[in-house]
């Protein structure tokens, strides 16, 4: 039986629905801003939508169901889920249908061999909406989540754009990488909107990145209360998974980035060195090991991919393996463990995946492997050619993927200027030298990476992927805030771009664009003040950019409900951490500035009201150096509030502990400053700056 599904009931077809009012002023393909882009687009009418709603056509299977009732969250969600009896209908049609035959045949349109796994076509369907053709569950769905896209405003403003085009992915895999071993670690729901947020975009791996946070039956030892997902979570992120066409790839380190393992003695024996990092090969408990993690693995992860990791082993031939690698070469090593550790793994039947920074090193060497293993060479450089990278692995007939990174690791935000260049470069070389896969990758490797900021690469990632050739950056950011927030206004694309200008800025002046450690770094001390020779003169630009982001932000949610609201949160806590680093250093060097020309009136008794002035101006309720301390304290409260909407309380007090440590130091200094402004009181003399904890102004 067909349905029609609106939001209060699911009533027959209507066989005489009336027609609907079309604008004469239809947009075209290059106006639809659709992330990822479809492959081919022509006309594009627009449907009026106003008052009488949408309503929704589609098989009756527990596949299309499931996509329709998605959209209809996205219908709703907009206010234009009261479908009124001349409402534009969008369908949801199987190939092989009559009604589906009819329209192909009607807009000359036919299925190509490749569109049959994941493509789609989405036609008007006369004058009364438009129609989502596939040949499978995951292209109607696909379909449906370009419709999504389709639906414009809200309300009683709302149209619906019904363009024809066929669609459909350049990269069979089109994956995520989420790192959860250094810090970040998701909440249950948080992951749920995680899963449908890249499943609306089109990717359909999801790959958990384990070094010590799975709870393994077999070594419960290093994952920490709290802080590790356990079988039963993972059994139901698989599940949930699988209803949005997303497979769950969980990666688990199997050679180094071992550390939170063999740090306990129990395990320590293993290691490369002592309570290192890195496992040794030759060890004889080292395959059983990895295997009981596998085969925990295997019991809730039932896809067909497994990522063995095995990157930066920088420890190996270090230590217990000296001889051996000296001996016959440390790649022969690195590989023959590899090797190893694909035949105790063949019990659970997956297809391997390894990274490739090691084996590249060694082109000639990596015929030996397994030829079922996946290559997935990474680097996260934009750099013009990687076919370096990729060429040695697709030449030894391994199946490859190509990992690009969004460029959030140690960084107050994501510098995106850095991560585009690398994703466009990348895939497209992946592309064209014959990868199957494409993996964008998230690392948090100072433990402070708020997912909700990477949203702007992981959608690029998404759109590369799946679109044909080299994507372009312009057009993604031009789409971006109408794709992922409903933002007519354009101001949300202009924010992202202000705060790529703020990377720049920093990176011009020879700095390492916006880094983690430029907000923590202390600008009195002898490193903050080689830091504060470069930024004082960009700081200023730097902020501006900063602050406009913020502006923009406001404006575009004050012109209409934005979605995924928690990533503008995330997106102003960026801003915001960004514009503070300019302050600190601003304010520290007026500090000392203020307190050079302070000590040098002091002779001048006419002028001792504008020392004491000076003196507050530094320190007192509101001086410069409680501006320190609130933004610290203020920008904490903000942090912890992003940190707990995406992840559970594990690894937070590591952080809140460096924002109430950095707090705690202008609080003291404050009060030691009140002593100085005493002092003054007192005697009328100032002791030089390195007495009371000032650097000199710079000359």
């Amino acid at each position: 039986m067909r349905l029609r599904f609106s939001l209060a009931s699911l009533v027959l077809l209507c066989a005489a629905a009336g027609a609907v009012a079309q604008t004469s002023a239809a947009p075209t393909c290059a106006d639809l801003h659709l992330v990822p882009a479809p492959r081919e687009c022509t006309a594009v009418a627009t449907i009026t939508v106003g008052e009488s709603g949408v309503s929704l056509v589609y098989e009756k299977n527990a596949d299309d169901e499931f996509a329709a009732k998605d959209l209809e969250e996205t219908i709703k969600a907009r206010g234009m889920s009261h479908a009124q009896h001349n409402a534009p209908v969008i369908r949801l049609e199987r190939a092989e249908s009559g009604v589906a035959k009819a329209l192909l045949a009607h807009h000359h349109l036919t299925f190509d061999p490749a569109m049959h796994d994941e493509g789609y076509m989405i036609v008007p369907d006369d004058v009364r909406g438009l129609a989502v053709i596939a040949e499978s569950s995951a292209g109607i769905f696909y379909g449906a989540q370009t419709v999504k896209q389709l639906l414009r405003g809200s309300g009683k403003s709302a149209v619906l754009l019904a363009p024809t085009l066929r669609d459909w992915p350049a990269m069979a895999d089109r994956g995520v990488s989420d790192d959860w071993s250094r810090g970040p670690l998701p909440n249950m729901d948080f992951l749920k909107r995680e899963i449908r947020t890249l499943a609306a975009y089109k990717v359909n791996i999801f790959s958990p990145y384990f070094e010590h946070t799975f709870a393994y039956s077999s070594s419960p030892v290093a994952a920490f209360p709290g802080g590790a997902m356990t079988p039963d979570e993972a059994r139901e992120m698989v599940a949930y998974a699988a209803q949005y066409h997303i497979t769950i790839l969980p990666e688990q380190e199997s050679f180094g980035h071992l550390h939170h393992v063999l740090k306990f003695d129990e395990y320590s024996p293993l290691g490369e060195t002592p309570h290192g990092s890195v496992l040794a090969p030759g060890d004889p408990g080292t395959l059983p090991l990895i295997s009981s993690w596998f085969a925990d693995l295997a019991k809730v992860f039932p896809g067909p991919y497994a990522h063995i990791g095995a990157d930066e082993t920088f420890e190996l031939g270090l230590g217990r393996t000296r001889d051996e690698v000296q001996q016959k070469g440390l790649n022969t090593v690195y590989l023959d463990f590899l090797t190893r550790i694909h035949s105790a793994l063949a019990p659970y039947h997956k297809q391997l995946l390894f990274w490739g920074d090691i084996a590249v090193k060694s082109p000639e060497l990596v015929g030996t492997l397994p030829k079922d293993m996946i290559a997935v060479p990474w680097r996260y450089d934009a750099e013009p050619d990687f076919t370096p990278l990729i060429l040695p692995f697709t030449k030894a007939g391994l199946q490859t993927w190509v990992a690009p990174g969004v460029n959030n690791w140690n960084r107050v935000y994501p510098n995106n200027n850095e991560a585009l260049g690398n994703i466009r470069a990348f895939v497209r070389d992946g592309q064209k030298l014959g990868a199957t896969g494409m993996l964008n990758t998230i690392w948090n490797d100072d433990g402070e990476g708020i997912f909700d900021e990477n949203w702007f690469g992981v959608l690029f990632g998404a759109a590369a992927g799946w679109q044909q050739g080299e994507s372009s950056e312009l057009a993604f950011t031009a789409s971006y805030g109408l794709a992922f927030h409903n933002d007519a206004t354009g101001k949300i694309d202009e924010a992202q771009r202000q705060l790529m200008a703020a990377h720049t800025v920093l990176h011009n002046a020879g700095l390492d664009d916006v880094e983690d450690r430029y907000f923590w770094i202390d600008p009195f001390s002898p490193q903050g003040q080689q830091v504060s020779a470069k930024l004082l003169p960009v700081a200023t630009e730097m902020r501006l950019d900063a602050e406009r982001a913020i502006t923009l932000i406001a404006q575009a949610r004050d012109a209409a409900k934005l979605e995924n609201p928690e990533a503008l949160d995330a997106m102003e806590l960026g801003a915001r951490r960004i514009d503070f680093i300019g302050l600190k250093f601003e304010e520290a060097a007026e500090c000392a500035s203020i307190y050079s020309q302070a000590r040098a009136l002091v002779s001048d008794k006419t002028r001792w009201d504008e020392v004491s002035e000076m003196l507050w101006t530094i320190g007192s309720n509101n001086g410069k150096m409680q501006d320190m301390r609130d933004g610290y304290t203020q920008l904490g409260q903000l942090f912890s509030d992003a940190w707990m909407r995406d992840n559970r309380p594990y690894w937070l007090a590591n952080n809140q502990a460096r924002y109430d440590r950095a707090a705690q130091l202008w609080i003291g200094r404050g009060e030691q400053w009140q002593l100085v402004i005493n002092h003054w009181r007192e005697t009328r003399t100032l002791p030089p700056a390195s007495e009371v904890g000032l650097p000199e102004p710079a000359k």
